[in-house]
């Protein structure tokens, strides 16, 4: 078994034991805005095995360097194919939450096996929901919060991008459950990835991330598994395009 499985079943073991004690409804967020950083990682482990800063690579930083300055809440950061770290390996992340104060991020593409019923079992409207619960991240994975595809913003909601918006408090949450949304305009994740705004401008400086614009289609993936494959694959399509148009003079 991979490390990187490893690691995601111990994320998953701590959650369900978090779950069965009822400690997870500590963990909804009181009011909207991003949990304390000084707890965070760090991204040490991140960059491992990446260029550094005084070897870059040719064919791969300056890329990379290019695409720092846009990100933002609304973007999608997938993981490079050199990005070691197992609880970031081959990982698609919408980042949520971005401002001074720091940067949250959900990871789209770690669902598991694990019922929203089991999850939210203090919540009476969640009580037959069968659809599964995404790890969100590796930090608190007590932590509950959600994405909500809607035509209307919901009271109290922070609007990701388009009509997404991010479910983080008790009350928003009963109001969300109650209305029966479909399994694939909602999605629940606990735990979140997160960084200070320069550490996560080095990730992408040093190549650990693509950035991409997100889309619902890719946060609502019905398919989470073939996510990181999907897109991975997309964006060496458009670098190897760039590289030819450039070797061949095309555009200058």
């Amino acid at each position: 078994m991979s490390l990187r499985k490893l690691c995601l079943y111990a994320m998953l073991a701590t959650v369900l034991a978090c779950a069965a004690t009822g400690r997870l409804n500590r963990y909804f967020n009181k009011k909207s805005g991003v949990p304390e950083t000084n707890n965070r990682s760090k991204g040490s482990r991140l960059t491992a095995g990446l260029p550094s800063q005084s070897e870059p690579s040719p064919s791969f930083l300056p890329l990379q360097s290019k695409t720092a300055k846009n990100l933002g809440a609304g973007k999608v950061l997938v993981a490079s194919r050199n990005l070691g770290d197992p609880h970031f390996a081959k990982t698609v992340i919408l980042l949520v939450h971005y401002d001074a104060e720091g940067v949250l991020g959900l990871v789209l593409n770690h669902r598991t096996d694990v019922p929203l019923s089991r999850v939210l079992d203090t919540l009476k409207a969640a009580k037959d929901r069968s659809d599964p619960v995404y790890l969100g991240g590796p930090l608190e994975t007590a932590a509950v919060f959600a994405l909500l595809q809607s035509p209307a913003k919901p009271e109290g909601a922070e609007r990701v991008f388009g009509g997404v918006y991010l479910i983080n408090s008790k009350p928003l949450f009963e109001q969300t459950v109650s209305a029966q949304p479909k399994p694939d305009v909602f999605h629940v994740y606990l735990g979140y990835a997160g960084w200070t705004q320069d550490q996560l401008r080095q990730e992408v400086e040093l190549g650990a991330w693509f950035v991409f614009p997100a889309e619902a289609s890719t946060v609502f993936n019905a398919d989470p598994d073939a996510l990181w494959p999907e897109m991975i694959r997309k964006t060496e399509m458009q670098y190897a395009e760039v590289h030819w148009y450039e070797a061949h003079g095309v555009g200058e």
